[in-house]
């Protein structure tokens, strides 16, 4: 179940939040992405602090669980929920969440303000049917039963009971036991913390917690991970909080903050970070050097780029160096670089926590495009390294067609390519397998899902 949201708001203040819920759930059925439907339509909206809360936890929280509550519309209702005037079905999910997820309104008040908001689309006697459906929810609930019916195939179940197509599920049934699969929806069904990373050029992390613990804010440092913090609870601007523009830190989950730790960096090195907007782990690459030696940091368009220069400059950082075009094609970078960080674009399946509708816009088609890209552009960055050097290949993703098995795909056609594990005292270490690799499983560890393995070039034979 969703945390609790606290407001005194009256029902009209809570209305007009369910209404700018309505309205972002429309922009997304047309296509927009959620974060992108929430900032340009909340502006229009006078909203309490609480009520953006809640707004917000509708939105992320209604597409995060959009079959969960399809499925019951297609229980409760007389036609199913693709049957339904998309507005109706709309207005159903964010009453259905409401009821099902959080416990801050009562009952009744959910009802009335999901019957006003259809009243308020001029659903006419449709807002009955809303009426009708909600209540019948809550009497069947009151039965100490849970009104949701599953099928008997497990797949299907854990798919409708927790939210996620049946590809996705069954892309973990081949990874972690079953117990493990139903954790692992849950905790992407969370709402996602907020890790810094502390640059340790400029300050240290027991001054960033206290800086922050001062401003009220829960902070701890994230053990095993050396230059991580957490901040539990809300942050606000992060932007206005201690040391954000002394370049003291910034914002990068933990997991991410592995990825360089096996890449390893050394001063006087060159190091090229295949794709690397917005610069987390660029700038990550650079503090561990000492800011000295090459960062190349490369991306296709000039905006991204923009954001790598950005926060160079506020972390400020003078090693590192962007370049444009497709990391696909840059004969120039052959043979020069000690170290090459490859973390390529994916699906996204170990942050669905932090993309809310990144679940239902992946498909097994695009996982197969995706592995094409990634393909591409592991062969060609592994024509940068010098031998003796490494390649470290890293997703946010928890899809084996993108991690283990395209990696032992590669192996398997170059025979001058040998997986190196990290060293012991490594952070990366304890997240290691047999094979060499390392996995990050959010359900175990509490941080995005990541998948990393450590590359060597066999060094030239005299």
């Amino acid at each position: 179940m969703a945390k609790s949201l606290s407001s005194t708001s009256s029902n009209g203040s809570h209305l007009s939040a369910r209404y700018l819920a309505f309205v972002v759930l429309r922009d997304i059925d047309k296509g927009a992405f959620a974060d992108v439907a929430l900032e340009r339509n909340i502006r229009n909206f006078a909203l309490e602090p609480a009520d953006r809360r809640l707004a917000t936890e509708l939105i992320y929280g209604t597409v995060r669980r959009q079959r969960t509550l399809d499925a019951l519309i297609d229980q409760l209702g007389k036609r199913t929920a693709d049957q339904q005037p998309a507005d109706l079905r709309r207005i159903l999910h964010l009453g259905f969440y409401q009821l099902r997820y959080l416990d801050h309104v009562p009952n009744h008040a959910v009802v009335d303000t999901t019957v006003q908001l259809a009243k308020h689309q001029r659903l006419g006697k449709l807002s009955g049917v809303v009426n009708g459906m909600l209540r019948q929810y809550i009497r069947l609930q009151g039965n100490d039963g849970d009104p949701l019916q599953l099928p008997a195939d497990e797949t299907q179940a854990l798919g409708i009971l927790h939210s996620y197509p049946d590809w996705i599920i069954q892309a973990w049934q081949q990874l972690v036991p079953a117990a493990d699969v139903a954790s692992l929806c849950e905790w992407f069904n969370q709402v996602p913390k907020t890790d810094l990373r502390v640059n340790r050029l400029r300050t240290t992390v027991d001054q960033v917690v206290t800086a922050l613990s001062d401003r009220g804010l829960t902070v701890t440092s994230h053990a095993g991970i050396p230059d991580g913090v957490r901040i539990v609870g809300a942050t606000g601007n992060v932007r206005q909080l201690p040391g954000y523009d002394d370049g003291w830190w910034m914002v990068q989950d933990s997991s991410a903050q592995l990825v360089s730790y096996l890449v390893d960096p050394q001063p006087g090195e060159t190091v090229i970070d295949a794709c690397a907007a917005p610069g987390g782990k660029t700038a990550h690459l650079a503090e561990m050097m000492g800011d000295t030696g090459r960062v190349l940091g490369c991306d296709r368009t000039s905006s991204r780029l923009n954001k790598i220069r950005q926060n160079a400059k506020r972390l400020q950082l003078t090693s590192i160096e962007t370049v444009m075009g497709d990391s696909r094609n840059h004969p120039d970078f052959e043979g020069i670089a000690d170290r090459v960080l490859l973390d390529v674009p994916c699906s996204g399946l170990g942050t669905l926590h932090r993309h809310a509708d990144a679940r239902w816009r992946q498909t097994p088609k695009s996982i197969i495009g995706l592995t094409t890209l990634q393909r591409e552009l592991l062969e060609a960055a592994v024509a940068w390294v010098k031998p003796g050097g490494v390649l470290v290949y890293s997703t946010c993703t928890l899809h084996p067609d993108e991690n283990q098995n395209l990696i032992q795909a590669f192996l398997a056609h170059h025979p001058d390519w040998q997986i190196q594990p990290p060293a012991a005292d490594s952070p990366v270490a304890p997240f290691t397998t047999a094979e060499g690799w390392a996995t990050v499983w959010p359900h175990q560890q509490d941080m995005d899902g990541f998948f990393m393995v450590k590359l060597r070039r066999k060094p030239a034979t005299a």
